[in-house]
């Protein structure tokens, strides 16, 4: 999903910085300048559903106790008080029955949501693992304990145990915390040297691979230590892609027999290149894995010197290797830098779609809401529609029926078609349509040309580019659009067109990875029972503009069909109960037996 940090967003004491750092404020004082006459436009329009037998006065008392919102409001409706995560949920779906055959799973990560969530990786090890917990298996999530963690997410904190891991010649003290996340069992690692501190995530001022390196071992010392020994131990990308070489060349010989290694790959961009020096200070001597058959970056192969990469090593070490959807698998085999790596080990490499955990993601619970919806009873989507509009100051010109409003909730980096997001930006604006941009842009060219596009729209009534990520204003989003887009270049799965179709949201999107597997276009004569968005090929703007023009011709001119379809994405089933069902056979196929 988005680049953000992880810490509270800043409360109103820093509200005006902040605004005008994600290019909200200079809408601010345009409206200030205009309310009088904005205002009168926008009242006759809100009045007709204020009126209307479902407004947002008449839904249940607690939803109906919300005020409408205003972009002049001191707090924004995105920052007032809401549930905190545990209290939204803390257990999977009900209903699910339990596997028979149970095992105990440890997943290695960098990421979680919503605690440590960048992107689709803290989504999908929150999901995957509550899925498991649900089916009855043994979960725990090892992590590193970020400064930057709002420990109030956390319940049932407590320090467990101190004990020391080796880096570079020496043995670093480190201390164990265990706690609960949304049901899940989480074991955080704190090394006492300055390994994750920072204000984020990422970016901090400390040497990143060298810190997941350590991580990496300090996971598997502290199974030694503890005696314990998972049937599985699942790590994901680059970060923990030393950790199957340093469990095979290491402590299988030491102490941990049981053990089987998975992989998953969300996002084959990032190689984890490493120095063999900096390799070679977990423990292990990096010129011994510099061969093409381990883990030399095939990048820099007669270079000086060659480099390894985490993620190669991963994939040769690892017992299965797991790519997060069917499209992406048969993409990666056909193109890249470890082509040929996938290909030798085609045999372990499995290609399974990512789920969206569907009770957080929940339009008829969500506790974000002004108000609930599900696929029998829409109502509730045009209330938050037009909550989200008076909060953001989008004033729809004529029947507010025949405005679709475009939302694109995306990191701003390549991958995502920068130039398609900027081009629909100013399509829909020439169309008469509304659209809103939240993202962060962890490139600051590309902040800069968001920015310039922020000031030269976010003073009109149809567009508004936010530079920043909020959790809470994203439900908010996917609740009020009418479609979801997703340009993506490449996208190995993408949650963006999931998460959008449970709350309504029909997806426009480019035909790659994992939304050629999940978005079928409404005009495909070949499968129509399968139709359930717009989708477009071509890279260019024109593939695009054609792909908005459908959808908008569809939304303005068939709106008993677009009902339907919308009832349709709704009753989409992308939920993890599927997709981990898939995980525990593969589990279970490289998992040593009960002896």
């Amino acid at each position: 999903m988005i680049l953000h940090p992880c810490f509270p967003q800043p409360t109103s004491t820093f509200l005006q910085q902040n605004f005008k750092n994600c290019g909200f404020y200079s809408f601010k004082n345009w409206v200030n300048k205009k309310l009088k006459h904005e205002l009168r436009n926008c009242y006759s329009k809100i009045r007709a559903v204020e009126t209307d037998p479902t407004r947002l006065e008449n839904v249940p008392a607690e939803e109906g106790s919300r005020t409408w919102p205003s972009p002049l409001d001191e707090v924004p409706f995105w920052k007032r008080e809401f549930p905190s995560w545990h209290n939204i949920t803390t257990v999977g779906p009900t209903g699910i029955r339990k596997d028979s055959d149970l095992i105990h799973i440890v997943h290695v990560t960098a990421e979680m949501a919503p605690i440590a969530k960048v992107g689709g990786l803290g989504d999908v090890v929150t999901g995957l693992a509550r899925s498991c917990v649900t089916r009855g298996h043994k979960v725990d999530v090892f992590m590193p304990f970020y400064e930057c963690i709002d420990r109030g997410q956390i319940e049932e904190l407590k320090l467990i145990d101190t004990y020391s891991s080796y880096y570079d010649e020496r043995w670093i003290e480190t201390r164990v915390y265990g706690g609960v996340v949304l049901g899940i069992h989480v074991v955080f690692v704190e090394p006492s040297n300055d390994f994750f501190t920072g204000e984020s995530v990422y970016g901090g001022s400390y040497d990143e691979m060298e810190a997941y390196l350590f991580f990496s071992r300090a996971c598997l010392e502290w199974l030694q230590v503890c005696g314990t020994e998972p049937d599985i131990i699942h790590v994901h990308e680059w970060q923990t892609g030393g950790l199957p070489l340093l469990y095979w060349d290491m402590y299988h010989y030491l102490s941990l027999k049981k053990p089987r290694i998975v992989l998953t790959i969300h996002n084959m961009e990032h190689y984890g290149e490493c120095r063999q020096e900096q390799f070679s200070k977990c423990g292990l001597d990096g010129s011994v894995y510099a061969t093409e058959e381990k883990a030399v970056d095939d990048r820099t192969i007669g270079h000086n010197p060659e480099r390894l990469s985490l993620l190669k090593g991963g994939i040769v070490y690892s017992n299965a290797v797991v790519t997060v959807s069917p499209t992406y698998l048969k993409e990666t085999l056909c193109s890249g830098w470890l082509a040929g790596t996938l290909i030798r080990h085609r045999d372990k490499y499995f290609g399974i779609l990512n789920g969206i955990d569907t009770e957080i993601w929940n339009p008829a619970t969500d506790a974000f809401l002004p108000a609930k919806f599900d696929a029998k009873k829409v109502e509730g989507k045009k209330q938050c529609k037009v909550y989200v509009q008076r909060g953001l100051g989008l004033d729809p010109e004529g029947d507010i029926d025949k405005v679709p409003l475009v939302v694109c909730i995306t990191r701003l980096v390549a991958q995502k078609g920068l130039h398609l997001i900027m081009n629909a930006i100013a399509y829909v604006n020439l169309l008469g349509g509304q659209m809103v941009v939240l993202g962060t842009a962890p490139d600051a060219r590309v902040g800069r040309e968001f920015e310039a596009l922020a000031h030269s729209h976010n003073q009109g009534s149809n567009i508004r580019i936010l530079l920043m990520y909020s959790e809470e204003l994203s439900h908010m989003l996917y609740a009020a659009s009418d479609i979801v887009l997703v340009p993506s270049v490449y996208e190995p799965c993408g949650l963006a067109q999931m998460i959008g179709m449970r709350y309504g949201a029909v997806p426009l999107v480019r035909k790659t990875g994992g939304l050629a597997d999940t978005v079928f276009d409404m005009d495909d004569r070949l499968q129509p029972e399968m139709a359930n968005g717009f989708v477009f090929e071509g890279i260019d703007e024109g593939s695009l503009n054609q792909a908005i023009d459908r959808a908008f011709s569809y939304y303005r001119q068939k709106p008993k069909e677009w009902r339907g379809l919308v009832k349709k994405v709704m009753g989409i089933d992308n939920s993890w109960n599927n997709t981990a069902g898939k995980y525990i056979d593969l589990y279970n196929s490289v998992r040593v037996g009960d002896q």
